[in-house]
């Protein structure tokens, strides 16, 4: 189905955005040196059954580790990838099975005026280090040690747009639209978490939405973590179109489940 052709071109596009990938026969290398605990930048990407699946473990082994990065792999078609799996751990490695959902805008605009507390802004070099507070302090996102890095690439990716939200002229929300031949992405929607609850992120997706209008974009997605808040997003006009299930596997370090608390 093409949609499925436009989210794996869009992932890949976003990947590489801030990760170097390397093809191999089994699979793809993502790697940045400069992010060793962001683990979307560092993982072994594996799609398709694994053959010999201790000579690619080793192979993945020693390349993270002589850069001294825990190795970890992301595994999608779980069916067909039992073996490899069951060798994983037979290497120690820890896995974890998780479920993406999927989500497309259906290009109605959420509609609700913003009340006179709330304004909505281009991150800019002015107010970097308030948009980078609210986005180093959400634990969802991998906290500092991860998102103080990252969110400087990204600020400086052309594929990048950042806004950030002030209620009563306080930054307490962030999101990141990430565009890529006429696709975007909903990334990095963050909130401060003494002011959730009040409904503010919807007013940055409602912006979004806008910009993704102006933009002409033929889709606009969103993979949400869980789906909690996937029921969040299908308020603002988000429709689940399918789910995939991908594992992580991991050779020390936290779990996925455990930063998404």
């Amino acid at each position: 189905m093409k949609f499925l052709q436009d989210i794996l071109e869009l992932d890949y596009a976003y990947l590489e955005s801030f990760t170097s990938r390397t093809d191999k026969c089994w699979g793809i290398l993502f790697c940045n040196e400069y992010q060793p605990h962001y683990y979307s930048a560092n993982h072994a990407h594996i799609s398709q059954i694994a053959a010999q699946p201790q000579n690619i473990i080793n192979e993945v082994m020693n390349y993270f580790q002589s850069k001294g990065i825990i190795p970890r792999f992301y595994i999608y078609q779980l069916d067909i990838q039992e073996e490899f799996i069951s060798i994983l751990k037979e290497n120690n490695f820890g896995f974890e099975e998780l479920i993406e959902p999927i989500q497309q805008w259906n290009k109605k605009i959420y509609q609700r005026e913003a009340p006179d507390q709330i304004t909505i802004e281009l991150v800019t070099d002015k107010n970097y280090s308030e948009a980078l507070h609210i986005e180093c302090s959400i634990k969802e996102l991998g906290g500092k040690i991860v998102r103080e890095r990252a969110f400087e690439h990204e600020f400086n990716h052309p594929k990048f747009t950042y806004y950030l939200l002030r209620y009563n002229g306080i930054a307490c929300a962030t999101a990141c639209l990430f565009v890529n031949n006429k696709q975007g992405r909903l990334e990095s929607v963050a909130t401060l978490e003494e002011y959730r609850g009040k409904g503010l992120i919807g007013f940055l997706i409602q912006h979004i939405q806008k910009e993704a209008a102006k933009l002409g974009l033929e889709n606009l997605w969103v993979f949400p973590i869980n789906e909690k808040i996937e029921k969040v997003y299908q308020k603002y006009g988000f429709t689940t179109i399918g789910k995939i299930r991908m594992g992580h596997a991991y050779l020390g370090g936290k779990s996925i489940k455990e930063i998404q608390g």
